[in-house]
């Protein structure tokens, strides 16, 4: 298994944007001490209560500076809410500046929230998103010289990039989705996947595995990672975790739903939410958004994991193999969790997780 930190960079009271990046900037320290392959950041936008992310590519620049090994991205970058040109000249010069640790993690897009303000038809998103695709690595491929005709961009201008990356012909993609299709794209082209705890693992499951099958019919010799990405603490023993961290998990996902402190509130956009998944067919994840800050009905579906080194190491090598995922993106920052319990979760994730699961397969 692979080890990722990720962050939605959730607002914090009592801090301002910078001491949040501050922090940020030592938790991420402290995996690329600790041997995390991976550092993973959103693309949210104007959601103050909720995320304070909105440019990857700064992300990663800022985190490269702080640290040496840890590869950086997004995860990731909504592709429907940037011009093509722009994006791809954006991932290019940040693969040059950080020396190469880039991974390119792309997503059409969850929410309808930021496309009307983008001027984007949110309905296109996934075409759009595999367009992009097909756009970059041509245009990295051909060294930075390219024309391209799409179905929603054309390019014929003999145009050149001023630097393309330095991972040639391109850094890895990434492409979060449950989609089928597009599942059958990734296969097909190459791209590392995944998915948020929000998805159900028995439902998406099956979608993976036939991924899998596709991959192997495409060629490709090495394995895909599959992403999986959830909330998690980590201390001494299972009686500290549950104390130390249990409640600020069953509230990690608030800031997905409204900045109020009136449970009645929250609890009717929550519902709003999960009527939302049940009207796009998929009652599995609007199951878990009704639930999603129900600490009881976290920890009997481990949708968050919390406990000792022993019991965590445990609990995911067991939903990697039934989620069918070989790379963690552990959210470990969360709620109001302070700083001395949020580096502790870490550094013992670090030293006595990862350890245990790193010759662990899950497929």
């Amino acid at each position: 298994m692979k080890f990722a930190h990720f962050s939605h960079v959730w607002g914090k009271r009592g801090m301002t944007p910078t001491q949040r990046y501050e922090q940020l900037w030592r938790e991420l320290q402290l995996c690329d001490e600790l041997g995390f392959e991976y550092g993973f950041c959103v693309e949210h936008h104007f959601r103050p209560h909720e995320s304070w992310m909105s440019a990857p590519n700064i992300y990663a620049t800022a985190a490269a500076a702080r640290t040496k090994k840890i590869r950086l991205g997004a995860m990731g970058h909504i592709v429907p809410l940037h011009h093509p040109l722009r994006l791809a000249e954006e991932i290019a010069m940040t693969d040059q500046v950080i020396g190469g640790r880039l991974e390119i993690g792309l997503v059409s897009g969850v929410t309808p929230l930021p496309f009307a303000p983008f001027g984007v038809e949110y309905g296109k998103r996934r075409e759009i998103t595999t367009e992009f695709v097909r756009f970059m690595k041509g245009a990295y491929a051909e060294g930075g010289g390219f024309d391209f005709e799409g179905q929603f961009h054309t390019f014929d201008y003999g145009l050149r990039f001023g630097v393309t990356p330095v991972q040639q012909p391109c850094p890895p993609i990434w492409l979060d989705t449950r989609d089928p299709p597009t599942l059958e794209f990734c296969a097909k082209e190459g791209l590392n996947t995944g998915y948020f705890m929000l998805f159900a693992r028995e439902t998406v499951a099956p979608r993976y595995r036939v991924f899998l099958d596709l991959w192997r019919k495409a060629g490709w010799a090495h394995k895909p990672n599959i992403a999986y990405s959830c909330a998690v603490y980590v201390d001494e023993t299972d009686e500290k975790a549950m104390r130390n961290g249990l409640e600020h998990a069953s509230r990690a996902y608030r800031g997905l739903f409204l900045p109020s402190e009136d449970p009645e509130m929250v609890r009717k956009a929550q519902m709003t939410a999960a009527d939302r998944y049940d009207q796009a067919g998929d009652p599995a994840a609007a199951e878990i958004v009704r639930h999603v800050l129900d600490a009881d009905y976290q920890l009997e579906h481990d949708l968050v994991l919390v406990g000792s080194p022993e019991t965590v190491a445990k609990k995911l090598k067991r939903i990697a193999t039934d989620g069918v995922f070989n790379t963690f993106l552990g959210e470990f920052n969360f709620g109001e969790l302070p700083e001395p319990e949020l580096m502790r979760s870490i550094r013992l994730f670090g030293t006595e997780v990862m350890p245990v699961l790193r010759r662990f397969e899950p497929f």
